[in-house]
């Protein structure tokens, strides 16, 4: 049981998680520098995954589709001179039922542990695989209906696998060697305007400052 020593953090997340944002889709949010990086391949295994109750239902299938998307489509823009592969195990998640409102209003949670390779050296770069927990993050209709009434399933899903890319950037901005990033490097590329292409969970609020730190 490797998520057992989560179970309990990730319930009281659920249950008593404070209002988060959640992340813009980067097509037209503002992208950070990345130094040399390109995005190679990208692994994506769930053997261990675990699912903490309550919760609804997503298969392995799922969760490995939506979250390979995201990741696509926030690091495939980036044109490094250097390739760059990352290993994702998906260890656990918690898709919000419905709540009984302002009581018990749970937000969904994802854990996720990351490795990332250097394609040139042949070597993976952290010692360590890196435990990330993702949260939901809450909108206008969620603050006090409840993700599981306010959002499907999928979208959820859609939500946290946007949150979870972004973390995942965090944490690799946050060793700029591995990519030789200039921390002085302006973004890779300004916050565009959004269209109405745009996906449902685009039009919900920016996230606040500091969620996925």
């Amino acid at each position: 049981m490797r998520l057992s020593p989560f179970r309990s953090a990730i319930l009281g997340c659920l249950i008593a998680l404070a209002a988060c944002g959640q992340a813009p889709d980067p097509l037209i949010d503002e992208l950070p520098s990345m130094g040399d990086f390109r995005l190679g391949h990208v692994v994506l295994v769930t053997d261990n995954m675990q699912q903490v109750p309550p919760s609804r239902q997503a298969t392995a299938e799922e969760w490995t589709a939506i979250l390979g998307a995201e990741i696509d489509r926030r690091f495939s823009l980036y044109e490094g001179e250097r390739l760059y592969h990352l290993g994702i195990a998906i260890e656990g998640y918690a898709l919000a039922p419905p709540g009984i409102p302002l009581l018990v209003n749970p937000r969904s949670v994802l854990v996720l542990s990351v490795n990332v390779w250097d394609d040139a050296l042949g070597v993976k770069l952290n010692t360590a695989a890196e435990q990330i927990l993702v949260l939901e993050g809450s909108s206008r209709e969620t603050a006090f209906i409840g993700s599981g009434i306010a959002r499907t399933r999928d979208e959820q899903m859609q939500v946290l696998a946007r949150n979870a890319a972004r973390q995942i950037q965090r944490w690799m901005r946050e060793n700029p060697t591995w990519f030789a990033i200039d921390p002085e490097a302006p973004p890779f590329r300004a916050a565009q305007v959004a269209t109405d292409a745009a996906i449902r969970v685009e039009t919900l609020p920016p996230p606040v400052d500091g969620m996925a730190n």
